[in-house]
């Protein structure tokens, strides 16, 4: 029976996908740190196992993590906080670096030495990396860093036959986006993003960015010249 690990996995697309998955048969393995949610999530469907821990603690999610296999890896977990008027706190970058980056990089440690060749590691990232954002420099720098870091890492595997995909959502409508006080052109479902995911990784794709549009918008944007990006971001900053 083919196996896939979902971290994140307690709500939004990371919930979505891990229904999906199970709607399918795969067997799928629940991660994240609300256990009510997981729970709930586990008695939906018997394909669904359920792994409670917090991937920003290196030694909780080597040990969490230590006995599990799986053919697929999907890194979903993320967070999101913003920072107003220019002042850089600290305290909010380092939350969301820690979450976005340093949670799959923990995840990796645990679970690379157990993959085997043939399986695929998906590492959640956004389209936020692809074009500077105001307010978004925690957001989009964690995001940035987790493409660089998946792309070079694609590198490295490829002699053990594993496979890296980055994906890269624009606006999805889950309870983290919820939060957000500002227009969120072409949102889509979290039903619409599992789709998008899954198409691509059962095609082997190594990067899958959508709704195609919004992406291909912010990939035309970022090749403009600097000037004429930051005179676009500013019609943004609120």
């Amino acid at each position: 029976m083919k196996s896939v690990l979902i971290t994140g996995a307690s709500s939004g697309i990371g919930k979505q996908l891990a229904l999906d998955y199970a709607a399918e048969g795969w067997k799928v393995i629940a991660c994240g740190r609300n256990a009510e949610r997981l729970e709930a999530l586990s008695a939906a469907s018997a394909q669904i196992s359920t792994l409670t821990f917090d991937m920003t603690d290196l030694e909780e999610t080597r040990k969490a993590l230590a006995w599990v296999q799986a053919s697929l890896v999907i890194l979903c977990a993320g967070t999101c906080e913003y920072l107003d008027n220019g002042v850089v706190e600290a305290d909010k970058v380092l939350r969301v670096m820690t979450t976005n980056l340093m949670g799959p990089v923990n995840c990796l440690d645990a679970l690379l030495p157990g993959m085997a060749s043939g399986s695929r590691i998906a590492l959640v990232g956004s389209t936020a990396a692809l074009f500077p954002l105001p307010r978004a420099e925690a957001y989009g720098a964690s995001k940035a860093a987790l493409a660089y870091f998946a792309r070079s890492l694609a590198l490295d595997l490829t002699p053990r036959g594993i496979a890296i995909s980055l994906v890269q959502p624009g606006f999805v409508k889950t309870p983290l986006t919820d939060n957000n006080d500002f227009p969120m052109p072409m949102m889509i479902t979290v039903e619409k993003s599992s789709a998008f995911i899954r198409k691509g990784l059962a095609r082997g794709a190594s990067e899958i960015a959508f709704p195609p549009l919004f992406a291909w918008l912010l990939r035309l944007l970022s090749v403009l010249p600097r000037g004429v990006q930051k005179l676009l971001a500013k019609k943004l900053v609120r």
